[in-house]
């Protein structure tokens, strides 16, 4: 909170800045977009009571010399120093969004294990999509094993990293299968909230993180109203879903995946040396001997996705 005083005399400074310039740099209504912004702001520092702002974090950026082309850098240069050092902008152009690659990878190696494939594999596919604006659909990973391994571990990692507020971002949203979709006979509404929950996120953040917990109990119908969105389409009805995240935990696998580390334990092997030639095929074959829904999910994972089966 600033006092009044200080806040009286940064809108003098805002205000000698557009009358000590010369009139030919200015754009009169890119100008007055601005001058409100930075006065809803001291506003709403000032009187936190009566403030009503009309921009969210998603809009909170630092203006440029974008915004007025001409205009004296001295003093643009002031402006954006002094905006920034009352921690509002960020340099990703969303503030929500820290896409930290760095600390994913510290996080992973520091508090996951046990878990070198996850360590590695989860990694390298988060940091090529981030890294890839223009990846042709978004980045779907799935996270395999039985209770307890760390797939929710991961998740809220990933979470952490990716996002200011982690996994209490409004770009995340989470979805437990039985209990956001738990009675069948509902199927036909779960889908149609599921579709205008998906758009409504990835409108209000392009970036948006979905993790579907207990994946495996998801009606094969609610599989099929996700599908679309996972796919290699432009837009679907005019949204661009390509920088979304799924992330699907599932305990399909479990077995495989410790019948493997068990093999390599009685052959003297480390369990390092698992790869994951060693688990997709038997993780396949797992879900395969599985009946209904659970078949749905591999095709899901198989067909449609750049799956990242984890050994978690």
């Amino acid at each position: 909170m600033f006092p009044a005083a200080q806040m009286f005399s940064i809108v003098i400074l805002l205000s000698f800045l557009a009358v000590s310039a010369n009139a030919d740099f200015f754009q009169f209504d890119s100008i007055s977009n601005v001058s409100t912004y930075y006065f809803n702001y001291i506003y709403c520092n000032i009187w936190e009571g009566d403030c009503q702002p009309h921009q969210d974090d998603a809009t909170q950026q630092v203006p440029t010399g974008d915004i007025w082309p001409g205009f004296p850098q001295y003093y643009t240069g002031m402006l954006t120093a002094w905006y920034c050092s009352l921690g509002q902008c960020c340099d990703s152009g969303d503030c929500r969004i820290t896409n930290n690659i760095t600390g994913l990878e510290r996080d992973l190696q520091m508090k996951l294990h046990g878990q070198h494939l996850a360590q590695s594999v989860v990694l390298k596919a988060i940091q090529g999509f981030i890294k890839n604006p223009e990846s042709n659909k978004p980045l779907t990973l799935s996270f395999h094993g039985w209770s307890g391994t760390g797939k929710n571990f991961v998740a809220r990692i990933v979470a952490d990293n990716l996002y200011r507020d982690g996994i209490k971002s409004e770009c995340v949203r989470l979805f437990i299968a039985p209990f956001h979709f738990a009675h069948e006979r509902l199927v036909d509404v779960y889908k149609g909230q599921l579709r205008e929950a998906i758009r409504d996120m990835v409108l209000r953040c392009p970036q948006t993180l979905f993790i579907f917990d207990e994946a495996e109990k998801l009606h094969p119908g609610l599989i099929d109203a996700i599908k679309p969105y996972m796919d290699h389409y432009d837009n679907v009805d005019g949204v661009s879903y390509r920088r979304a995240i799924f992330l699907f935990l599932s305990n399909i696998g479990g077995g495989a995946i410790n019948e493997v580390a068990l093999d390599f334990w009685h052959s003297g092997q480390n369990r390092e040396d698992i790869g994951m030639e060693d688990l997709e095929h038997l993780l396949r074959a797992e879900a395969m001997e599985a009946e209904g829904k659970r078949q749905i999910l591999l095709n899901l994972i198989t067909k449609c996705l750049t799956n990242v089966s984890e050994m978690l």
